[in-house]
């Protein structure tokens, strides 16, 4: 047994130091799942053996005690003294220590330590102990423990065993740093473990840093195994100069029932006061729904900035999901604020993201083999000054979408069709923009798919219908119809060789494509109203689609011939694809005369040569671009490239990023997290705009990492709607084994790819 033979004194190793090991000393395997900031881990130095679990049952007078040492002295009926080596056990209870006395009058068992009991996942040590043979109460005095699953140690003045489910500790101490490194440590006076109820209680409670108290509790609950239990999360806190100053927030867990819970987060603002959050989530057969709601009763930065306001301010945001079996599902999302400057000044954990526009909709879906519906209502809060009021959303009131396909022999028949009714306050609007109504439109289509291993081709037929039924509308009668006949022929072959590049080999594809669209629309479709259409970005994907335009207000006219070549290199070794170039160009034959208001048309003979590369030399290393290159005149429409590099380990993070856009828009960016040292690493990202000639964005932070806690200090700068740069000041303490409090990781998350894989292995967690 680990321990028979040690000296109890001064020396006498705690349960943590018994089964620390140096990095040098593990086993290869848990060496190398050690994070590099970590000088050591526990490997228990009596694995395999059975011993004493802090909860343990088969004790008391119906299961026999069985004892044994070097020396042993009996007095009839009375005492039983051992001396050397000596080994207690009854039923899952057992313990080693240097002599020990059982009365059998008393039925109790005096053990001298140094003792030493070890159970699944846990170890003890002791300077004394008593236990009872009827009870199965066993009270060990100068205790330590270690429990190997989450790495916690500790030690306790005493620790008592009461019952099988109940385990008392006074005095105690507990931390997830290594031996004899109390960054930082929970103490309390008093803590009950209950195994049947599934949680711990403590009484004076206080968080320590450095053995210097810096957190008081007057009383805490905690779990000890996955049941939830109500209590309080840790503080959340920050600091911004966008208005809000700094924030305290302490977070309320309220575990109601096991299929519903609730989560209750009072903050103090700096400059604005009280501000409540509360999140409730409810768990039923069919799915989970939750909903969170945000309240300031008086915001008096806000009421000083708005004169006339009163400085109430709200928010709602709802979300709900239904699996109803058969392909059926239903679901429901609705956000609301009290004000268009909620979300910049207020949101701090209500799940909407700065936006122009918050969505409410919700509806039910039928996903089968071959169809597909969808019923729902959808409509937005603009919660923008800048949007005027005829560039606002329409609701749809409802919207009806159905698509289905089946196989006769060779042929291939489809129906994709949408009826939706759109609805927008136009009152103050004239013209088009003042229009409201219904739109049906249909697609159906025939097509003879023909596919082999060295190619594939696919023409097909289609009659794109559209029917309108409109109120407010003063261009003509409020009922017409559009037909749109659409021919399309999808050609492409694969040619492919085998080779190999430094050792290794690869396969190489050679895949042209011909792609044929023929479009007869009418070419003045400004009469329509634009409910929810929009000029298409031109990327290469869309070199394949027939219409420009997204949405069902405009058919673009098209007589068109796009021609492109992708190559792949795929290692046949690991199946990865190490690189894949594409290029295409489109070839007009007649001129586009469908615009959306002016916009969309052209008299060209062929678009932009559209490509895209990717290149993934290493697991761990991706470069991206694509691009828009006219050749008639030389220049570059648009292009975005992109590098992204992170180590094994997701230590080292790095991507280097440019977006351009001609006559629009121009942008460098480059992240980056480098460790320093083994334990310290910067973080920084910065994003410069060359037509503004100004950086727009900015994040710049240190990390500090040790083997039971971690810190991060971030200072971020972001472009606001006013194109200010405004700032703010993020931290994040993170104590391993017992979560974190700040926020600085969900903002460098947004900013630095692979930030959340690197979170995640920060303590060497899978």
């Amino acid at each position: 047994m680990a321990g028979a033979g040690l000296v109890y004194g001064e020396d006498a190793l705690s349960a943590a130091e018994l089964d620390w090991r140096p990095k040098s000393q593990l086993p290869d395997s848990v060496r190398n799942s050690l994070p590099v900031f970590c000088d050591g881990g526990y490997l228990p130095s009596g694995a395999g053996e059975e011993g004493l679990a802090v909860f343990a049952g088969e004790t008391g007078e119906a299961t026999p005690l069985q004892a044994s040492g070097l020396n042993a002295r009996y007095e009839m009926d009375q005492e039983l003294y051992l001396e050397g080596d000596v080994r207690l056990s009854q039923g899952s209870f057992q313990v080693t220590g240097s002599e020990a006395r059982y009365s059998q009058n008393t039925g109790q068992v005096s053990i001298q330590g140094p003792l030493v009991s070890r159970g699944e996942g846990f170890l003890l040590t002791g300077e004394r102990a008593e236990y009872s043979v009827d009870s199965g109460r066993f009270d060990i005095n100068t205790a330590t423990f270690l429990l190997h699953g989450p790495e916690m140690r500790g030690r306790a003045g005493s620790l008592s065993r009461v019952d099988d489910s109940r385990v008392e500790i006074r005095d105690g101490m507990l931390t997830t740093c290594g031996p004899q490194q109390n960054d930082w440590a929970i103490v309390a006076s008093d803590i009950e473990l209950d195994q049947t109820e599934g949680f711990g209680t403590a009484k004076h409670v206080r968080l320590e840093v450095l053995d210097v108290p810096v957190f008081y509790w007057p009383y805490a609950s905690f779990p000890i195994d996955d049941r939830r239990k109500s209590g309080l999360l840790y503080p959340q806190f920050g600091s911004s100069s966008a208005g809000s100053g700094a924030f305290l927030a302490v977070p309320y867990y309220l575990n109601l029932a096991p299929h519903y819970d609730a989560t209750i987060t009072p903050q103090y603002i700096h400059g604005r006061g009280l501000f409540n959050e509360v999140e409730g989530r409810y768990l039923s057969s069919l799915g989970q729904s939750t909903l969170q709601l945000g309240y300031l009763d008086h915001d008096s930065a806000y009421a000083d900035d708005n004169p006339g306001e009163s400085g109430q301010r709200w928010a709602l945001d709802a979300s709900t999901r239904a699996e109803f079996g058969g392909g059926w599902n239903g679901y429901g999302d609705f956000s609301v604020v009290s004000d268009n400057d909620y979300l910049s000044d207020l949101n701090r954990s209500l799940e909407i993201n700065q936006a122009t526009h918050l969505q409410r909709k919700g509806g039910v879906k039928y996903q089968g083999a071959n169809q597909f519906l969808d019923i729902y209502l959808n409509d937005y809060q603009t919660v923008s000054d800048d949007i005027a009021q005829e560039d606002r959303p329409y609701a749809q009131l409802p919207e009806v979408v159905y698509t289905g396909s089946t196989r006769a022999g060779w042929l291939e028949a489809g129906l994709e069709s949408e009826y939706s009714w759109f609805y927008r306050d136009n009152d103050s609007l004239t013209g088009l923009d003042k229009a409201n109504g219904q739109r049906f439109r249909a697609r159906p289509e025939l097509a003879l798919p023909m596919r082999a291993l060295w190619g594939f081709s696919r023409p097909s037929v289609s009659l794109d219908y559209t029917r309108y039924e409109l109120d407010d509308y003063t261009a003509g009668d409020s009922g017409f119809d559009r037909t749109v006949p659409v021919f399309e022929w999808d050609n492409g072959l694969y040619f492919d060789r085998q080779s190999s590049l430094f050792d290794v080999p690869y396969n190489q594809t050679f895949e042209p494509r011909l792609y044929y669209a023929w479009a007869d629309a009418e070419s003045d479709q400004d009469y329509i109203p634009a409910f929810d259409t929009a000029l298409q970005s031109f990327y290469f994907e869309q070199l394949f689609q027939p219409d420009r335009f997204v949405g069902g207000d405009r058919v673009g006219d098209a007589n068109q011939l796009t021609v492109a070549l992708t190559s792949r290199f795929n290692d046949l070794v690991t199946g990865a694809e190490r690189a894949r170039f594409s290029v295409g160009q489109v070839q007009y034959f007649d001129d586009r005369e469908v615009t959306l208001f002016g916009d969309g048309g052209g008299n060209g003979s062929r678009s932009a040569l559209a490509g895209e590369v990717v290149l993934n030399p290493l697991e761990n290393l991706q470069i991206r671009s694509s691009g828009l290159w006219d050749p008639d005149t030389g220049d570059t429409e648009e292009g975005r490239s992109q590098l992204i590099f992170h180590s094994k380990d997701y230590r080292y993070l790095a991507s280097v990023g440019h977006t351009y856009s001609k006559d629009e828009l121009e942008q460098s960016d480059i992240a980056a997290v480098i460790p320093a040292t083994d334990r310290v690493s910067l973080i920084g990202r910065w994003v410069y705009d060359s037509d503004l000639d100004r950086t727009v964005g900015s994040l710049a932070g240190i990390e500090y990492n040790n083997c039971c806690w971690s810190i991060q200090v971030v200072h971020q700068n972001y472009l606001t709607s006013d194109e200010e740069l405004d700032s703010r000041l993020l931290f994040q303490i993170q104590l391993k084994g017992l979560g974190g409090s700040g926020g600085s990781a969900a903002s460098i998350s947004e900013a630095i790819y692979g930030f959340d894989e690197r979170e995640q292995r920060r303590f060497g967690t899978p």
